[in-house]
């Protein structure tokens, strides 16, 4: 029995394995020859969730509005400007060196790109096995099994060790990273768009795979993702993204079935339905105006400059983070 498994065994359902309170990350904008800074890119502004143990957590928005910053910022791959990291008990928000490198085992991440982030000067046994290395858990044979078994568990022969990234596809390549993530027992993963450079015949796979990993080794996910079709496929509760902000909170069901907050009514209303009859008849919302600048984000509420149902409060104050129903969570005026 693995770590993980033996810890999901024993850890009840509902506790809380990661606690994200009023995260903020922050980029300073320098410029000229003394490189003074002269504003903020605020990435990420106040985010606050919590990800139950053995549940996947999705986190939907366009692109810029800070799904990818949040998920690295969990992890601690950027610097945290504010509030508040809890994984497993532990506050990480403030570890440096050593104490960080610590925790890296429970916690790993499956990038965007698989082509990228997969050295092509090393074997594919030697990546997965680059962490087990790093962390020095077992070596010689034992190591090799281990690197054996993983690639087993992603569906890939592990006979195949010895090729390099480049004589993979990009399903392949993808499960690669998946077996480098699982190569510590982590409890914690972020899947930043695991699916996002993948053919849409091999999504459905790798969207598979997670699933059944997370059966296996009762994992728990992060998945970042602007594909709310595959979002709805996986995840159990799904957080809705807005420049740097969470707008709207809830259970798979509930978001999808009614959503409260006017930015997840326009998302929602953007997917296809696999019906030509309703399909025809659906008016999706479509959105004015640009998405504005994280360096100067609107007074009040973030989307008042886009939301066709602004009023004159939601420019002069921000709304308020508050249960509409149970479970349920949404930052708006009129929801």
């Amino acid at each position: 029995m693995s770590a993980v498994e033996a810890i999901s065994e024993t850890s009840p359902a509902d506790e809380v394995l990661v606690s994200v309170e009023n995260l903020k990350v922050h980029f300073p904008v320098h410029k000229g020859v003394i490189r003074r800074q002269v504003g903020t890119i605020k990435a990420v502004d106040g985010v606050s969730f919590d990800i139950k143990r053995r549940e996947t957590l999705g986190l939907v928005g366009e692109s810029g509005c800070g799904k990818t910053t949040t998920g690295r910022a969990i992890l601690r791959l950027y610097r945290v400007t504010d509030g508040r990291i809890v994984i497993d008990g532990q506050d990480i928000t403030a570890l440096e060196g050593e104490a960080l490198r610590r925790t890296r085992p429970h916690m790993q991440m499956v990038f965007q790109d698989p082509q990228a982030c997969l050295n092509p000067r090393m074997t594919v046994g030697s990546i997965v096995a680059e962490p087990i290395d790093e962390h020095g858990i077992v070596k010689g044979r034992e190591k090799q099994d281990r690197v054996e078994e993983l690639l087993s568990a992603v569906g890939l022969d592990p006979r195949f060790a010895n090729r390099y990234p480049h004589e993979f596809s990009g399903g392949q390549r993808q499960r690669i990273g998946i077996a480098r993530a699982l190569a510590l027992n982590p409890e914690f993963i972020v899947c930043d768009e695991p699916i996002a450079a993948l053919d849409v015949s091999i999504q459905a796979q790798v969207v598979n795979l997670l699933e059944d990993l997370q059966d296996k080794f009762g994992l728990t996910y992060l998945f970042i993702s602007h594909d709310l079709s595959m979002v709805r496929h996986i995840a159990d509760r799904v957080a809705v993204m807005y420049l740097g902000k969470v707008v709207e909170l809830a259970s798979r069901a509930d978001l999808y079935e009614n959503p409260q907050h006017p930015y997840s009514k326009a998302l929602l209303s953007a997917v296809p339905i696999p019906n030509p009859a309703t399909e025809a008849e659906r008016k999706p919302i479509i959105l004015q105006g640009d998405l504005p600048s994280p360096a100067n984000p609107p007074k009040g509420c973030n989307f008042c400059t886009r939301c066709p149902i602004a009023t004159e409060l939601c420019q002069r104050e921000e709304p308020e983070w508050r249960e509409t129903q149970p479970g349920q969570f949404v930052a708006c005026h009129h929801a």
